[in-house]
């Protein structure tokens, strides 16, 4: 696999200054991330242990992709996963030397990124092989890429049913060298559905269509998070986990892998006060209180990444107990129920992770809010400062 040119590796950025800090930030901690990723590497080993690829995507799932795609480096991913170019580029920009593998199209992003930081592309259409190959024809070289299968997501990737038409352009492009080729699974975490095994099926027939024209991939790969859990036969040459990394199983899956979910996001209370019956709290004045009630005010808001599904749903963690969320989530706050509770203005509260011996994690975020854990994740904002520990330098890392 391609590495990338010899470049410094810059220095970590300063770590946080206290009073720069805004009381609602999210703590990061790295050897959760690796030690995540152990238990992966120890869940696939076996006589023929595939490679991992670590899908740092997103901002490595909101966790900060720089700081996490050094984690799994050292920890010995064999090779990293992002969406796009410019996802990719910032990685090599903050040092990390790993193979990047690129998932999204090529049609409208730069593809000298792809050759000045030594990035692995994925091609899944005769224009991205064309564009490719063009590129690399005027520049005088070679370049290796991962060629996509689409096997009933119907997203990117060559259609599996017109592989003798569209691969044509493909072996005609002698600039490319194809190091592997793969798929992904559109219902993995939902054991019922019949699409999983289709699709399984479809990718094997479509590796043997590729080898009658002569194409054999030294690596094949389709296995994401859910479904390197359920089902060994899906794991070939390389797996692609995403969530398992950040401490997470899919739902949907059962799973008996040992995991630590690796970010929390805390904030304090600004204010208290009392509400009287029949008094509303909050944008559209909604959910009129029945009894005497106390709120707090929370400085986090949608801005931040909370979801304005909460308001009635989700709850928080304050003194130890749960504080159900009242009102509208506005744009930088939200209000608690604290009736009964001893709340003063600078009590933590936890939107994500534990106090007390009492959790609330993304994985029961997003069962109240009926979506999945990954958009929870990847909601936190850009305005939050991640703190880090678990790393050499801890470091703070405040871009989206």
């Amino acid at each position: 696999m391609p590495t990338s040119p010899d470049r410094p590796v810059p220095d970590p950025p300063p770590a946080p200054d206290a009073a720069a800090v805004r009381p609602t930030f999210a703590r990061v901690d790295l050897d959760a991330v690796r030690a995540n990723y152990a238990a992966v590497v120890r869940h696939v080993s076996g006589p023929r242990t595939p490679l991992v690829i670590a899908v740092v995507k997103a901002n490595a799932y909101g966790h900060g992709a720089v700081p996490v795609a050094r984690a799994l480096e050292q920890a010995g991913a064999a090779m990293l996963a992002c969406a796009d170019i410019e996802e990719a580029v910032t990685l090599r920009d903050g040092g990390i030397r790993a193979p990047i593998l690129v998932f999204g199209a090529l049609g409208i992003s730069d593809l000298d990124g792809v050759f000045t930081h030594g990035l692995t592309p994925t091609v899944s259409s005769p224009f991205a092989a064309r564009a490719l190959s063009d590129a690399a024809a005027r520049r005088g070289v070679t370049v290796t890429c991962h060629l996509k299968i689409d096997t009933g997501m119907n997203r990117l990737g060559f259609r599996f049913d017109n592989l003798d038409r569209t691969m044509q352009d493909v072996l005609g492009r002698p600039r490319l060298e194809i190091a592997a080729a793969y798929t992904h699974f559109a219902t993995a975490d939902d054991p019922a559905h019949p699409l999983f095994e289709r699709q399984r099926e479809r990718f094997y027939e479509s590796l043997s269509r590729l080898a009658a024209m002569g194409i054999r991939p030294p690596l094949r790969h389709a296995a994401n998070s859910a479904a390197l859990l359920r089902d060994r036969n899906t794991w070939y040459d390389a797996v692609r986990p995403g969530l398992l990394l950040y401490g997470l199983v899919p739902p949907g899956v059962a799973a008996s892998i040992p995991l630590a979910a690796a970010m929390t996001m805390r904030s304090r209370v600004v204010a208290v006060k009392g509400m009287r019956v029949g008094e509303t709290t909050g944008y559209g004045a909604r959910a009129p209180v029945d009894r005497p009630a106390t709120i707090a005010v929370v400085p986090a808001g949608y801005a931040d990444g909370l979801d304005v599904r909460m308001a009635g749903r989700g709850s928080v963690l304050v003194r130890g107990r749960r504080a159900p969320v009242v009102g509208a989530v506005s744009m930088d706050s939200i209000t608690i129920d604290v009736t009964g509770l001893d709340v003063t203005p600078g009590d933590e509260v936890v939107l994500v992770g534990e106090q007390s011996g009492r959790r609330i994690g993304a994985g029961e975020i997003a069962a109240e809010l009926g979506t999945v854990p990954h958009e929870v994740l990847c909601r936190t904002g850009s305005r939050i400062v991640r703190t880090y520990a678990g790393g050499a330098d801890p470091a703070r890392e405040s871009a989206p």
